[in-house]
């Protein structure tokens, strides 16, 4: 029974072989670009749809008739992520067995249907119905292995940079149009805009994605993916990152009013620390991808993540939430970046169901920021949910730091001339 390890660099060495360039160039190739930019844009698209009506739904909800059950309008936005940590791994680990493609244009016309079924509801109970079909369509992880099965190596974490960079800019983007969207087009309308958005990502899939390698043949059990502890601690640390993110965005629009900002007013926050985040998370990753400082450029996020926390518990006055939350984006976009790129080269064979994985762990990390951020704000207030995000957080940091550093890669020229 082959091991992980040794199938792993078995089937990395033959995917990357698809796409390398010619000796002495190390750049990403056209098709790399291609494949990068595209496989972004399904994201985008499909993030941006559901980013839309996070701004403004509840107020919508309100007005419906069964609107006014705080713990139902909570389900409607919760359902979308519970479907999704159900089905991450099965479509993952389909995607594994029948190819990546039909994977993704199956889950996103679940995601179209979905979009129609809750525009055309009038209750509370048929946009629940709705938003449970869009998550049905639970096809990161067949996205991301898409991406990993695309990509070399040394350009791996670039790539996926380049998916962590298009969610920053939609959730950004989101907060700027949401409200406006509402009130012209109503909540139906948005649900509408993301089955319209949802056709364009199948469109994009079909046509402008390149058609991966097929499916490597071997085949690893189950449990070894599920118990590799190189996997473990990536899962961990998605599931740590996400949840401190939801527990502390439940507070800090809350800093940001009562530091004179309105909340309507909060995306001239948001929108250029997100994009000052993307330039200063260069360095770091450069530092990462080309001189092989994989673990004390992860390590170092993490401990600035536990910082911020602690740092948020402790900050006033505008400016000052400001810094921190740039501070958060920076390590945050540099986390989202590298983790997915590891976890597709500590599984190369069986990419698609250790994304599932990881991706079924991050969807728990938002259910349980949600739910425990929410109980400690409630009773405790809001340094508490902060300091329990550095516990969690430093957690975190104390499991990963026995992480190995993945082997150097060659370059380009030295690949070929092996």
């Amino acid at each position: 029974m082959p091991s992980i390890h040794s199938s792993s660099q078995d089937a990395a060495k033959a995917d990357d072989s698809k796409v390398q360039p010619a000796a002495g160039r190390d750049r990403m190739t056209g098709m790399e670009v291609r494949a990068s930019i595209s496989l972004a844009s399904i994201f985008a698209l499909r993030m941006l749809g559901l980013f839309l009506i996070l701004p403004v739904f509840a107020e919508y909800a309100h007005g419906l008739p069964d609107g006014h059950d705080a713990q139902r309008v909570g389900l409607a936005m919760g359902i979308y992520g519970l479907m999704q940590a159900f089905l991450h791994i099965p479509l993952g680990w389909l995607s594994d067995r029948v190819g990546r493609k039909p994977v993704m244009v199956a889950g996103l016309l679940l995601f179209v249907a979905g979009g129609l079924v809750a525009a055309n509801s009038d209750t509370l109970s048929g946009i629940i119905i709705g938003r449970s079909l869009q998550g049905m369509g639970a096809i990161s992880a067949a996205i991301t292995a898409c991406i990993a099965d695309l990509t070399r190596e040394q350009h791996r974490t670039k790539a996926m940079a380049m998916v962590g960079g298009s969610i920053g800019l939609t959730f950004a983007l989101s907060l700027v149009i949401a409200s406006p969207l509402l009130h012209s087009i109503g909540m139906p309308g948005i649900f509408t805009l993301m089955s319209l958005l949802g056709v364009v990502a199948i469109l994009v899939t079909l046509f402008l994605v390149p058609t991966p390698p097929p499916p490597h043949p071997v085949r690893l059990p189950f449990r070894s993916v599920l118990l590799n502890p190189d996997l473990i601690r990536l899962n961990v640390g998605v599931l740590a990152l996400h949840a401190s993110q939801v527990a502390m965005f439940m507070v800090v629009p809350a800093m940001l009013s009562d530091a004179g900002m309105p909340l309507d007013q909060h995306w001239k926050v948001y929108l250029p620390v997100v994009l000052v985040s993307f330039v200063l998370m260069l360095g770091p990753m450069m530092a990462a991808e080309r001189y092989g400082k994989v673990r004390p450029v992860l390590l170092g996020a993490v401990g600035l993540m536990t910082a911020v926390q602690l740092l948020f518990a402790a900050v006033h006055g505008l400016w000052g939430i400001v810094g921190v939350l740039l501070l958060f984006f920076v390590a945050f976009n540099v986390l989202e970046a590298m983790q997915p790129s590891l976890v597709s080269r500590y599984a190369a064979a069986a990419r698609g169901a250790a994304l599932g994985i990881y991706n079924t762990t991050q969807a728990m990390g938002l259910f349980l920021g949600g739910a425990v951020g929410g109980w400690l704000l409630k009773h405790e207030g809001r340094s508490a949910v902060f300091i329990g995000c550095a516990v969690v957080l430093l957690l975190w940091l104390i499991i990963a730091w026995n992480m190995k550093s993945p082997p150097a890669r060659k370059s380009s020229a030295q690949a070929v001339a092996a």
